[in-house]
């Protein structure tokens, strides 16, 4: 069976949007991952209690994608299964006046997984190389530049760089990063829309800001080709998943997740040998009763 995601979808060296695709072209079929993903969900509850356990690491998740690409859907699917106690959900909306008030990684330090948890991004520090890099006005909220020609190529590196000595930084700390884009195609995400439009139990899924964003669609391909380039290190990976089809992006997100949690070879506490004598004494007097 198809599954070693996390190789197959690794960035590794440059990086081309246009040379990627969009939709799963492995032998695995739907069926086939329906059925592995129930698998996988118990594999990873597993993994979790573990990390909860050993409590001396964290994960952190960064989801990235166009509107439409199925984050909340895979953040459902995939993680449904796992002890609400050890993760936490984030999704970042337009900054707030008060996070204005910081640098751009400020709200999200404030987010980020403590030890034993996961921690996951729906949308990410990256929207300031995205959204952002579209739209170069956004950054006079931040009250710190004055003109759109401070936004230049060294703005932009100075960002890249502040993101990926944050990454190192954690990585370096105990927080193990997956980041992971759904590459969704225009034409999908097309389908998405109306399907938005048409189904009544969807309506309220669908903004008119949505419309707008799709018209700058080839911009942001180029941003997320140029931020991913930057920041795919060995201590912070991106995966560009192809997301046309939900049912895989879930699969191979999931393995890929698991695979990160192996490799931190987690374990459970070890009792002393008072903590062993003390279970047992506490052993005979429950069973005395």
């Amino acid at each position: 069976m198809d599954t070693n995601f996390s190789d197959d979808f690794d960035v590794r060296g440059k990086f081309s949007i246009k040379k990627v695709s969009t939709k799963y072209e492995g032998k695995l079929t739907k069926e086939e991952g329906t059925q592995l993903l129930i698998q996988e969900k118990e594999k990873l509850r597993e993994l979790q209690e573990r990390l909860y356990a050993d409590g001396s690491k964290s994960l952190l998740v960064v989801l990235q994608a166009m509107d439409a690409a199925g984050k909340d859907s895979l953040i459902e699917h995939v993680f449904g299964g796992v002890n609400p106690q050890g993760c936490h959900v984030t999704s970042f909306k337009t900054p707030s006046s008060k996070e204005y008030s910081h640098d751009f990684l400020w709200r999200h330090y404030l987010a980020l997984p403590q030890k034993g948890m996961i921690g996951i991004f729906n949308r990410s520090h990256y929207e300031s190389v995205l959204v952002c890099k579209v739209h170069p006005e956004y950054n006079f909220s931040e009250k710190t530049w004055n003109s759109v020609k401070d936004f230049d190529n060294k703005f932009w590196e100075n960002r890249y760089e502040s993101i990926r000595n944050f990454e190192k930084h954690l990585s370096q700390n105990g927080t193990s990063i997956v980041k992971i884009f759904l590459n969704v195609s225009k034409k999908e995400q097309k389908q998405r829309f109306l399907d938005r439009i048409n189904e009544q139990e969807k309506n309220w899924k669908f903004s008119m800001g949505d419309l707008p964003e799709r018209a700058a669609f080839d911009e942001y391909m180029q941003a997320y080709e140029t931020a991913i380039n930057e920041t795919s290190k060995e201590y912070a990976p991106w995966y560009v998943l192809p997301a046309d089809d939900k049912w895989f992006a879930r699969v191979a997100a999931i393995q890929i997740i698991i695979d990160t949690l192996e490799k931190m070879k987690l374990k459970y506490p070890k009792l002393s040998e008072k903590d062993r004598k003390d279970l047992q004494e506490a052993k005979k007097q429950l069973e005395s009763e």
